[in-house]
């Protein structure tokens, strides 16, 4: 199978095939339900259109908690149908679809009380690892464990010694979860899907009730395109009744959007072996292992300003901040703080008026003919989804569709990645790079590593770190513009990498050489780099002066002081 480079000419190319002949099905929103969408439609024989306004990911599904989790808590709740479903979905993708991309993660859940707690607490996980191994994709991840406090203080001595009498210890997944979309995207383009990001749809055609296109407008060239399709999804995410509201009809559902913030430090302030799991009186709190640090989060308040740009306020990052230093022996500061990142849940609302009790399952509805709009849901479960919009578009189609393939369809870079794993001391020998760069990069692209390092080779130079963010080479900055769909220097310092959050500079001391190195691809001269740069810096002071703000109003105002698009 042909791997799909997603570089300028591509995405011309494809903008142009949209136009020209009507499609099956075309799929509007390229976060990872519209992204999975897509490689289902165009797996199952149709043909198929993807376009997304901004960047793909670049709203819930590049700020999520990178977790692709059963959902433990949802246990509680009695809601077992969701976390089987979940399982299930944890378990393909580690051992089938994307082991590259998704990895096991160990949490310990700290008790508090003797006794009935750890009869309580513990009876719910066994019943979570039983589950999962009952559907046969469980194997992948140790079952849990009993400890006890001088234990859990071993496994974890950040811990305060009376924070906890004793601990469970269980394991979920965790992805990057840009990345994970932005290879979704490859892998349906590399199937046969027409795909285009800085694509924004303005309106629909209608001839009559029936909805048969879309009007689409090239954000970076300029110009439209009139893009016919015998079934439009929407798959919009936070945005969807804005997108509903453009054929006059919001549909049998509303979506509401909850914030969520989490915060990035330096993997030598907490001294743990294992993330962990907290209750608050509100949700849970988790602390995740990410490479070189932690992530911290998340919180759960309703939010109805600024869709593109959710920011979180000075209040936010103090709540989670006295959250997990109630149990850290050496609490962390401010000034710890690497990164945050705000991102917002779509929820169906109709259940409460609380955000944390709003639906987590997805809905799919055919409100007018040729428009099929599927929203909610959990990031874990966006096969599920996909393959329901896709069901539901075929009974729109006057064709013979084939069933979902995509549980038996791996992601690009998937193949062969265990045999370049089992291989890397040889790769690193070979191409003159340490092993944990290697490994690095194969847990980033699998097996489409080797296309990296073919730039490697052609210009040794990229084989060099980034000055200011060494976790990272140069040739992947050069492969996100030519391989990934990178268009501006944001979409790579946010989303490609993850610089802007794992930087105390938030990757201001990486712009100038990031754009640089894009230029040559992307066509720049040295007024657009200069451009880009003093774009992603505003970007950055904005974001940062939203986070001195009180509340979400002042840091909506401050972080809407930074433009959205890059000026030609």
């Amino acid at each position: 199978m042909r791997t799909a480079t997603l570089g300028p000419a591509q995405r011309a190319e494809s903008l142009a095939a949209m136009a020209e002949r009507e499609l099956d099905v075309l799929v509007v929103g390229a976060g990872v339900v519209g992204a999975g969408t897509a490689l289902d439609a165009v797996t199952r024989g149709l043909s198929t259109g993807l376009v997304e306004a901004r960047d793909w990911a670049s709203g819930t599904s590049s700020r999520s908690s990178k977790l692709i989790h059963g959902g433990l808590r949802y246990l509680e709740m009695l809601d077992f149908a969701l976390v089987r479903e979940a399982l299930k979905e944890r378990g393909l993708l580690l051992e089938r679809l994307a082991p590259h991309l998704v990895k096991p993660v160990p949490f310990l859940y700290p008790l508090q009380h003797k006794g009935w707690e750890r009869l309580y607490a513990g009876s719910g996980v066994a019943l979570y690892d039983a589950m999962s191994m009952a559907r046969g994709h469980g194997r992948g991840l140790p079952i849990h464990r009993h400890l006890s406090r001088s234990h859990a203080l071993r496994v974890a001595p950040a811990l305060k010694k009376d924070a906890l009498v004793g601990a469970l210890q269980y394991y979920d997944a965790q992805m990057d979860d840009a990345r994970f979309v932005a290879t979704l995207v490859r892998t349906a383009a590399a199937y046969g899907a027409q795909v285009a990001n800085r694509a924004r749809v303005t309106s629909f055609i209608r001839e009559g009730e029936r909805v048969v296109g879309a009007r689409v407008q090239d954000v970076e060239a300029g110009g439209e395109y009139d893009i016919r399709a015998k079934q439009i999804v929407n798959a919009t995410g936070v945005w969807t009744d804005d997108t509903q509201s453009m054929v006059g009809e919001r549909g049998q559902f509303h979506v509401r959007a909850s914030k969520g913030i989490h915060l990035v430090v330096p993997k030598d302030r907490i001294h743990s072996t294992t993330g962990l799991i907290l209750r608050t009186e509100k949700s849970v709190l988790f602390v995740i292992p990410w490479g070189r640090h932690w992530i911290i989060g998340t919180t759960d308040t309703d939010w109805d300003l600024d869709k593109a740009h959710p920011a979180a306020s000075s209040a936010d990052i103090d709540y989670l901040l006295e959250h997990v230093n109630s149990v850290l022996s050496v609490p962390l500061t401010r000034d710890d703080v690497e990164g945050v990142f705000a991102g917002l849940r779509p929820l169906l609302a109709g259940e409460s008026d609380a955000t944390s009790k709003l639906s987590r399952e997805h809905t799919v509805a055919h409100p007018v003919p040729g428009l099929v709009v599927v929203a909610g849901g959990k990031y874990t479960t966006y096969r599920v989804m996909a393959k329901d919009a896709v069901d539901e578009a075929v009974h729109g189609l006057d064709l013979r569709v084939a069933d979902s393939v995509t549980e038996e369809t791996p992601l690009l870079g998937a193949e062969g990645y265990h045999a370049l794993w089992n291989a890397r001391a040889r790769i690193a020998e070979r191409t003159g790079l340490h092993v944990v760069r290697v490994e690095h990069l194969l847990n980033r692209y699998g097996s489409l590593a080797e296309e990296v390092l073919e730039l490697v080779t052609a210009d040794p130079s990229l084989g060099e770190p980034l000055h200011a963010a060494d976790d990272y080479l140069r040739a992947e900055i050069v492969y996100a513009a030519s391989h990934e769909g990178a268009r501006h220097l944001d979409d790579v310092l946010t989303r490609r990498t993850r610089i802007s959050i794992e930087t105390f500079d938030r990757g201001t001391r990486s712009a100038r050489e990031a754009a640089e190195l894009m230029a040559p691809v992307l066509g720049w001269d040295k007024d657009q780099v200069e451009r880009e740069v003093q774009h992603y810096e505003k970007r950055v002071e904005a974001e940062r002066e939203s986070q001195r703000q009180p509340d979400d109003l002042t840091a909506d105002a401050a972080r809407l002081g930074a433009p959205d698009i890059v000026p030609k």
